[in-house]
């Protein structure tokens, strides 16, 4: 079931919404200050191209820096791709079929906002410390 959402979700929304990413990370990779960025925002782009079967958790060692990184991140992408996650579940909330696409979408919206300290991993291997 997840490679069949998977695929409805890539022709639907998440190619739109991975390349909305990269071009994130091209932008923040362009000043050497931005770099750590640009990494989270292709990331999380590669996350948005294939979702179901993949969940994020906080990493244990994420601390002050993170969370400044985050405040400056919404600022600069993280309210436009928030934006982005939203108008596209509400595009895919119009169906049956999009409703569970809508969710996902909509669970996104906390990465995209603060991506800094979070790790992206498969939903069968949750790391041990959680």
């Amino acid at each position: 079931m997840r490679i069949v959402l998977n695929i409805i979700w890539l022709i639907f929304g998440g190619l739109w919404l991975a390349l909305g990413y990269f071009l994130a990370g091209l932008i923040c990779c362009i000043l050497i200050i931005t770099i750590p960025f640009g990494i989270a925002s292709f990331r999380i782009g590669v996350y948005a191209l294939w979702p179901f079967g993949k969940t994020t958790v906080e990493k244990p060692t994420a601390g002050a820096a993170s969370l400044i990184g985050n405040v400056i991140w919404i600022l600069v992408a993280g309210i436009w791709l928030a934006l982005g996650h939203i108008a596209t579940a509400l595009a895919m909330a119009v169906t049956i079929i999009g409703i569970p696409l809508a969710v996902a979408n909509l669970k996104m919206i906390p990465i995209s906002l603060m991506p800094l300290g979070r790790e992206i991993v498969p939903v069968d291997s949750r790391p041990s410390y959680m």
